[in-house]
């Protein structure tokens, strides 16, 4: 391995794991705000008791995010210092608005953990609402950075030189918000699911059944209109990918050459050599629907990139079939929960609506981390798209190899230790909330 790969592959890493802490930070205060106003209603004390207990897991995750999040600030400077050296004075704003939402989200947090019994009832839910708002507000700040990398803005570019620098255009670039749309709804599709799942699955040991039931219906009803949401927000991004990033859709569905009437590929196994992909389920035209609203218009092939301007086609392919896959399967199980709230109370009773949920527990997040590489492989090999090439933004510094081997060994421990933490306050809710 060398410096080159080892730098991406740590910033792989980084962005793999803190990506599952911050969409968890970001969506369960909204779970745990619902629960906490169920309570205030209704006066139920098993929705004060599932606040309380999902309040604790808010806290694990905001300090791990916290921590990752805070790794991945210093591998940008370390890692890309060239990248940093021009891109900060353009994208730092959203940067620098995404601080101010951290401490807004932890002084809010520390309000409603130590808040119990001493502020008004309202007033201390309504400091769990903040958490929640400016998680997610930093959250959509932090994917505005990265879409800007997608969507460079906000500067000329005269003889490698970035003039007139506006950071407002920079932030609000052209695909800031259909990353951030697909981002945020992906976010409650994936903690939506795995906490459903969770709960779904205590609920099936007939472990506090009361309990579980009130967590598992906020949060499966979270997840599934996230899931139903989540292909229209799909579509906008495919349609923005399709305008401004034409190669990245093309490594996307293994589109070789340019035609008109384009399939959609479902599936195959993609042969780079060959310019083909074998073993696919093709529907004829739908490429061109879905990219450009239209059955017969013409879309940009892999032929129309030059070779090494090409992202990895074979990993964007792989990557994008799970992304969409996973989703379809999510949308489908939101479909039955559906039906069985409205016309169905029948299967709400039935085991095997929940062994569903226990199943899609992992899907959600393993979208996610799919979409990221979607988004992250296919703009190679541009940093900046069309700008800088991310190898000549690497750091000369050596040694960076054994860099990545601490980062991950660091990682996988924090995993650990989070999985532990996690798994201590399930087991815990039957002695603390009966």
């Amino acid at each position: 391995m060398d410096d080159f790969l080892a730098a991406r592959s740590q910033m792989a890493l980084s962005l793999g794991f803190h990506i599952i802490f911050a969409c968890i930070g970001m969506v369960m205060p909204f779970f745990m705000a619902v629960s906490h106003y169920k309570w205030l209603r209704t006066g139920d004390e098993v929705y004060k008791q599932v606040t309380k207990a999902w309040s604790k897991g808010v806290a694990i995750f905001f300090a791990t995010g916290a921590v990752s999040g805070t790794v991945l600030s210093f591998e940008l400077g370390l890692l890309w210092p060239v990248f940093m050296e021009h891109a900060g004075p353009i994208f730092g704003m959203p940067f620098s608005l995404e601080g101010t939402a951290f401490f807004i989200e932890a002084i809010a947090l520390g309000f409603f953990l130590y808040g119990w019994d001493r502020f008004n009832r309202w007033f201390h839910w309504v400091t769990g609402v903040v958490v929640g708002v400016s998680g997610l507000v930093s959250g959509i700040l932090v994917v505005a950075a990265n879409a800007w990398m997608n969507s460079p803005a906000g500067f000329d570019y005269v003889n490698g030189q970035y003039l007139n620098i506006d950071p407002m255009k920079a932030m609000f670039n052209n695909a800031w918000f259909s990353q951030a749309l697909h981002m945020s709804v992906a976010a409650f599709v994936a903690t939506g699911f795995a906490v459903a799942g969770i709960h779904a699955l205590m609920m099936l040991k007939g472990k506090n059944i009361a309990f579980h039931a009130r967590a598992f219906r906020i949060a499966a009803i979270f997840g599934a209109v996230a899931a139903l949401l989540q292909p229209l927000s799909g579509d906008i991004s495919a349609k923005d990918v399709a305008k401004r990033q034409p190669a990245k859709l093309a490594a996307m569905e293994a589109h070789f050459h340019t035609e008109e009437k384009a399939p959609l590929i479902i599936g195959g196994i993609v042969d780079e050599k060959n310019g083909k992909v074998d073993y696919a389920l093709r529907i004829p035209g739908m490429l061109s629907f879905l990219a450009h609203g239209n059955f017969t218009a013409e879309v940009t092939g892999l032929d129309q990139v030059p070779v090494e301007n090409r992202p990895p086609i074979a990993v964007t392919h792989y990557a994008f079939q799970v992304m969409v896959g996973l989703g379809m399967a999510l949308v489908l199980v939101s479909l039955l929960y559906f039906i069985a709230l409205w016309k169905k109370k029948s299967w709400l009773q039935g085991r095997w609506l929940l062994k569903l949920f226990v199943i899609a527990t992992p899907m959600g997040f393993i979208a996610v981390e799919a979409g990221w590489t979607v988004t992250e492989v296919g703009r190679q090999p541009w940093i900046i798209h069309g700008i800088m090439r991310t190898a000549d933004a690497v750091t000369p510094m050596p040694g960076i190899v054994y860099s990545f081997y601490i980062f991950t060994a660091v990682y996988i421990s924090l995993s650990l230790i989070v999985a532990f933490l996690l798994y201590r306050q399930i087991k815990m809710v039957d002695k603390l909330y009966n």
